[in-house]
């Protein structure tokens, strides 16, 4: 599955658009990293524990998205976009979608 920001991809003519496609998690933060969130607060640098959890939301975002466009029959998906939200304190969720298309099989 090729996945892009861009409208299209380089190379390959969009022959059919499927629609949209979009995949999201909701991720809750552990009590363990708000201590240490609390500590860097005071000295400053990255939080690592949220780092990761975001990461791996973001992944998991993506993931459903593109499962969503192959039970659609895409062969890639174009203007892609990310976007979060808080839901309740503590808990954000992460949105991937865009355009599910198929491509020109000759390419």
């Amino acid at each position: 599955m090729r996945v892009a920001t861009t409208s299209r991809i380089a190379g390959a003519e969009i022959t059919e658009t499927l629609g949209l496609v979009r995949g999201s998690t909701v991720r809750a933060k552990h009590i363990g990293t708000d201590i240490v969130a609390g500590l860097k607060n005071l000295v400053g640098g990255e939080v690592r524990g949220y780092s990761s959890l975001m990461a791996g939301a973001r992944e998991q975002a993506l993931d459903r998205m593109i499962a969503q466009a192959e039970a659609l029959g895409a062969d890639a998906v174009v203007a892609v976009r990310f976007e979060t939200s808080q839901i309740m304190g503590g808990a954000s969720e992460i949105v991937a979608y865009g355009t599910a298309v198929r491509l020109d099989a000759a390419q």
